[in-house]
């Protein structure tokens, strides 16, 4: 039988659960506070089945620590003994990120068994139309659905744990996911012309250094990743074959770099490089053995392509800094009489490869596969741009050929 006892506005709610291997009784409690839009009687009644059903629930096995235990302490918890085991650690440090700014302060205080769709729902749409880094809008549904993806991951772990009986994500539909044209930016055919004269403009005058430039060769003319690129050692280069292997990447876990191998096995692959670039790439290992040299003991690297002052790997954030420098002074120089570049990401350069490539009628297979995409129809969402456009020209071309065809013959009267 549930004991109930008044404690202040509330009431404890106390049924026994047996007794544990020492033999000391094990009690389970619980917490109900009385409506005050309801009368005294209601209120009373509502007690009444509030203790039978906790008693019920404990009787039968039903009552978890979910509803003891708050989803932000049970985080702490899934990060310790499961994500530190099953997740890499740039997953976990950006997972830690999205807990501290969006889930915790939003449901981190709810207990586990608490929580509805519509706590989750108010957090979707409530970051559908605020950030919270001061910009204006709100964040994409792309981001929303990584929020939504991780709570689903904290709380199918609580199911198998036993600690609730079912994951409300599932209940839930974050908000879909739309690919806007205009998210992807890329260089034309002839900003991209003009990139690469700026490349060589700033290499002359001495603002970039020669592996910068070889940096985004190989951003551009193989579409790589730039945590691909930071990772790359010389040994990942063919000279004879003309080819690069991609089989690690470096990303930053609380402000450190970390290589590690590709997230997808399909991300691990061998890619061609034009000669042109290659041979700009052998010059550069010569220029990078003398420093490496000159410099004797003060040489700290390995065996990385791009480096730091004393050899060390290429810290990640440097190739964003300079590829936004070149740009900025190119269309300084350029000012209001010449062709501006855009102001694209440095992923960018990634999307510039495959656009170029679509768009010379490469098939969406090859050129998938040179970007390490684990099926071609990731790239056809992505490039669907230039797959519309090519697909409008092959109607134009039918059209053009079938009405030559119906020309009528003209003779000779």
């Amino acid at each position: 039988m549930a004991s109930i006892r008044k404690r202040g506005n509330s009431y404890r709610i106390t049924v026994s659960n047996g007794r544990d291997v020492t033999g000391k009784q094990i009690l389970e409690t619980a917490t109900f506070t009385p409506d005050p839009n309801r009368t005294e009687k209601q209120n009373q009644k509502a007690l009444e089945i509030f203790a039978l059903e906790f008693e019920q629930k404990v009787k039968s096995g039903k009552y978890l620590d979910g509803e003891k235990i708050t989803f932000q302490t049970f985080t702490e918890t899934w990060l310790s003994d499961y994500a530190e085991q099953h997740l890499e650690a740039t997953t976990i440090d950006v997972y830690k990120i999205l807990l501290e700014q969006h889930i915790t302060p939003s449901i981190g205080h709810l207990k586990l068994s608490r929580i509805q769709p519509t706590h989750l729902n108010k957090l979707y749409n409530t970051m559908l139309k605020e950030r919270k880094d001061g910009k204006p809008g709100g964040y994409s549904p792309t981001t929303i659905k990584r929020v939504h993806a991780l709570i689903s991951s904290i709380m199918n772990t609580a199911v198998k744990w036993n600690i609730i009986l079912e994951n409300p994500c599932e209940r839930v539909s974050p908000p879909k996911q739309t690919r806007n044209i205009d998210d992807i930016k890329f260089f034309t055919l002839e900003e991209c012309s003009a990139f690469l004269e700026a490349i060589d403009s700033d290499l002359a005058a001495g603002n970039i250094k020669l592996q910068h430039k070889v940096f985004f060769h190989l951003a551009l003319f193989c579409g790589l990743r730039r945590g691909e690129l930071i990772a790359l050692e010389w040994s990942d280069l063919n000279f004879n074959q003309n080819t690069v292997s991609i089989t690690k990447s470096t990303g930053l876990v609380g402000g450190k770099p970390i290589t590690k191998p590709p997230k997808n096995k399909t991300s691990i692959r061998t890619v061609s490089v034009p000669e042109s670039v290659m041979q700009l790439t052998r010059y550069y290992k010569k220029e990078q053995l003398k420093r490496r040299l000159s410099l004797g003991s003060y040489w700290q690297g390995d065996n990385y392509l791009f480096i730091q002052e004393d050899g060390k790997q290429m810290y990640p954030s440097t190739p964003y800094s300079v590829f936004k420098d070149i740009i900025h002074r190119y269309n300084q120089a350029v000012g209001d009489n010449g062709l501006l570049l855009p102001d694209i990401p440095l992923h960018g350069l990634r999307h510039t490869s495959a656009t170029l490539l679509i768009s010379q009628n490469i098939d969406v297979r090859t050129v998938s596969g040179r970007l390490g995409h684990a099926q071609t129809s990731t790239t056809m969402n992505i490039y669907s741009h230039q797959l519309k456009k090519m697909d409008e020209k092959a109607a134009d071309t039918l059209d053009e050929l079938f009405h030559q065809a119906d020309e009528p013959v003209l003779t000779k009267c």
